[in-house]
């Protein structure tokens, strides 16, 4: 899942951060799968918000993972934007054209 694309997004769709990080990685011309962890059926979100629980992500939402690796939850990616380390990320993984 996470492994398969450039940047992968854990979000519920009623998270206003979750939409702030959504934003701001699509303002940069990446294209995210986004999983919306509410939206999912069968209790499957909630089975993937413990696995992020699980490996260290506290709140388990937003998770971003670029490059198949994890970059860190709202506060890591906004750091890495603030740094100007967030578009090189996302160059490297082949999110981004330019």
């Amino acid at each position: 899942m996470v492994a398969e694309r450039p940047v992968v997004i854990f979000s519920r769709s009623s998270c206003d951060i979750c939409h702030s990080i959504k934003t701001l990685i699509c303002n940069f011309g990446a294209n995210p799968d986004v999983y919306e962890l509410d939206e999912m059926p069968r209790g499957r979100g909630r089975e993937i918000e413990r696995a992020l629980s699980g490996i260290g992500c506290n709140p388990a939402v937003p998770v971003v993972f670029i490059g198949g690796q994890l970059a860190g939850g709202s506060k890591e990616v906004f750091t890495l934007h603030l740094n100007r380390s967030l578009r090189p990320m996302l160059q490297r993984a082949g999110a981004l054209w330019v």
